[in-house]
């Protein structure tokens, strides 16, 4: 009777102790105090073998009542502690979404890349691959391979960044159809590729002129090949560019990389407008890859992104595209 007596005054202790408990932290501690391993309920129990074989199931059954009545009272304080706490958080970390906010502007794509994208998922979309090559060139590469003499004007000093020292034949690309050389040396046709990427040329900044600007050129080998397929190629590139009822047209040029060759006007906002160059791959620049000229012949262009996004956009001014002012860029949007 003794020990019956002691566990319902522990019983009852326990009750009282877990019920004055203000927060989860306290209950945490009169948990561990009476039903932990070191509790006096606890205590009871590891007695139970000491006991006469006739008194240790009622005994035992007692303890059993008097843990469940414990685990209960700690339950229903968690509960009602838990509540409680998580109504204080509700009050006091509430947001005011009422209030007002500062908005920083998120980075964005500048309009020349977004831009280069719109045109590489076009092609991409035609069938054509993507190609990139080096900035730094070899002059072979940016005028030989591609049928411009030694004493062409556009090797001077005037229009080519050439690279010490001198005798290295090193130059900053003046276009990338350098990268169209390195594609036709390094496959086989049938080859379709556009090749965007920075160039340069000894230019100085003005409204129309940069000495670092972007192109993208276009290049296609393969049988059969004629001035039939440049046009509607061109055609439809340039009602992705600028809507579609645009229109182009070939006036006679030339170029030493192409022939014949053409410059690409573009019928834009009620007028012409010029756009780019085009036509039919030298033969020598074939031969200078590689590529068995009497069986394939090919078609390249070139544009400049700077222009076409000036044309497109209205833009009268290049500074206003390379000299990094959100509040020009910003109107195209981010761009991702």
């Amino acid at each position: 009777m003794t020990a019956q007596a002691d566990l319902q005054r522990f019983v009852a202790e326990a009750v009282a102790d877990i019920s004055q408990a203000q927060d989860l932290d306290q209950l945490k501690i009169a948990r561990l105090a009476h039903a932990g391993d070191k509790s006096p309920i606890a205590g009871q129990s590891r007695l139970l073998g000491s006991l006469p074989a006739d008194q240790k199931a009622s005994m035992g059954k007692i303890i059993g009542e008097a843990r469940a009545t414990v685990a209960l009272a700690i339950e229903t304080k968690t509960q009602e502690l838990e509540t409680l706490r998580d109504a204080k958080v509700l009050s006091t970390e509430i947001v005011d979404v009422s209030l007002p906010v500062h908005r920083g502007h998120k980075g964005g794509l500048h309009p020349l890349t977004i831009l280069k994208n719109e045109i590489n998922d076009f092609f991409i979309a035609q069938g054509y691959s993507v190609a990139e090559g080096p900035e730094l060139e070899s002059e072979w590469l940016n005028f030989d391979a591609l049928n411009i003499a030694p004493d062409h004007p556009a090797r001077t000093m005037q229009d080519t960044f050439f690279i010490e020292p001198r005798d290295a034949h090193l130059v900053l690309r003046t276009h990338t159809s350098p990268v169209q050389i390195r594609t036709m040396l390094e496959k086989e046709p049938p080859i379709y590729v556009i090749c965007p990427g920075r160039t340069f040329r000894a230019d100085e900044l003005d409204a129309t002129h940069t000495p670092v600007f972007h192109q993208v050129e276009g290049l296609v080998v393969d049988k059969g090949i004629t001035m039939a397929h440049l046009k509607g190629t061109l055609d439809l590139f340039a009602q992705k560019m600028f809507g579609d009822q645009a229109i182009t047209r070939l006036r006679p040029s030339f170029f030493p990389f192409t022939e014949p060759s053409a410059e690409v006007d573009v019928f834009f906002n009620g007028r012409w407008i010029e756009w780019g160059g085009c036509g039919m791959v030298n033969p020598k620049v074939l031969q200078a890859c590689g590529v068995d000229t009497e069986t394939y012949s090919g078609f390249a262009f070139g544009m400049g992104l700077e222009r076409t996004l000036m044309v497109r956009h209205g833009i009268t001014d290049m500074h206003d595209i390379v000299e990094g002012d959100i509040r020009f860029s910003r109107k195209f949007g981010v761009g991702l």
